[in-house]
């Protein structure tokens, strides 16, 4: 069975442009890449647990702060190129990345150094507009832009940005 995770795409609007709230991953893998290296706030879970309650738990544990409340979209699961499955929801809201915080990992590193280091799972947060979160995103989870662009009536899946 394949790994599960659950995440929060958190969207707003300013001046008219789509923009979405994304992170990048911490940890020394990490450390020198950008571009196709942000994701949303998630993380995994196991089969019969509530993917809704999972995404509001590791936005929290990302990010150190509520999500807003609000609608949600209920996303289409993504298979993103390991096999693991995203489950993704979108809730439009306006979020002050002041005083933002992640939970952290330890790692053996170097590697085979004995040496273990806490490093955040995520390392910086930002509002991106669509576009430019395209070329953040890891490849597997960009559909998920294209998914709320639709749902809001903004174009979508045929491959069109927002404007």
């Amino acid at each position: 069975m394949p790994k599960l995770s659950a995440g929060l795409l958190l969207f707003r609007e300013t001046g008219g442009t789509l923009e979405v709230l994304i992170g990048h991953p911490g940890g020394p893998f990490w450390a020198r890449k950008d571009e196709g290296a942000w994701s949303i706030p998630k993380g995994e879970y196991v089969d019969g647990e509530d993917p809704w309650a999972v995404a509001q738990r590791e936005f929290v544990e990302e990010l150190g702060k509520q999500p807003p409340t609000g609608a949600r979209i209920d996303l289409s699961p993504l298979r993103q190129p390991g096999g693991k499955i995203v489950t993704a929801f979108a809730v439009r809201g306006d979020l002050d990345l002041d005083g933002a915080f992640s939970n952290t990992f330890t790692l053996e590193w170097p590697p085979g150094s004995g040496k273990f280091t806490e490093f955040p799972e995520i390392d910086r947060v930002g509002w991106f507009d669509v576009a430019a979160a395209r070329e953040k995103l890891l490849k597997g989870q960009r559909p998920l832009l294209d998914q709320l662009e639709e749902a809001l009536g903004r174009g979508g899946s045929d491959g069109s940005r927002s404007r």
